[in-house]
């Protein structure tokens, strides 16, 4: 269950709120050296302001392939190298992106709903079996049913807070 917030955490980060963030770049690979890797494999992302990110590139022959990765990311963003530093400004965000951001947080939310409702099932059908087996008595079964109830249900109020924490920072002008 900590592992559906791990991710749920992780698929926000990349979520653009108009505010720079390095953890926005990080999921771009790069074509370096015949095959695909992390942005950070090849530079150091750096926010010096927060509507600016800066990817230090190691080597001046990747600063092309960093800047087409960046541009063919699908972030709507449009970076300009600067010999070996790479300037990526952040555009605000219209209305409407706001509210297409807003609706796939809750959709990352939703996944992790359901990953976390799976880890329960599958608890839930576990405990049926000690039962049925008989390594565990009934009374066993209900108070073990109630903790894994318990924490599922602690876990998707977390799961709830954090989307709409992020609603509201993606919403926030």
């Amino acid at each position: 269950m900590d592992g559906a917030l791990d991710t749920l955490r992780k698929e926000f980060g990349g979520l653009r709120t108009g505010r720079a963030s390095a953890s926005l770049l990080e999921p771009i690979q790069v074509e370096a050296y015949g095959s695909m890797v992390p942005i950070t494999q090849v530079g150091n992302i750096g926010v010096p302001e927060p509507r600016l990110i800066t990817v230090q590139v190691w080597d001046r022959s990747m600063v092309k392939a960093v800047e087409r990765a960046i541009r063919d990311s699908g972030l709507g963003l449009n970076p300009q190298p600067d010999g070996q530093i790479i300037r990526v400004p952040i555009p605000d965000l219209n209305q409407e992106r706001r509210t297409e951001l807003s609706r796939i947080a809750a959709k990352y939310g939703e996944s992790a709903r359901v990953a976390v409702r799976n880890i329960r099932r599958d608890g839930m059908d576990m405990l049926k079996r000690l039962e049925k087996g008989g390594d565990i008595s009934q009374d066993e079964h209900k108070s073990w049913s109630e903790k894994v109830q318990a924490l599922t249900d602690g876990h998707i109020k977390k799961i709830d807070e954090a989307v709409a924490v992020k609603e509201k920072e993606i919403m926030q002008v």
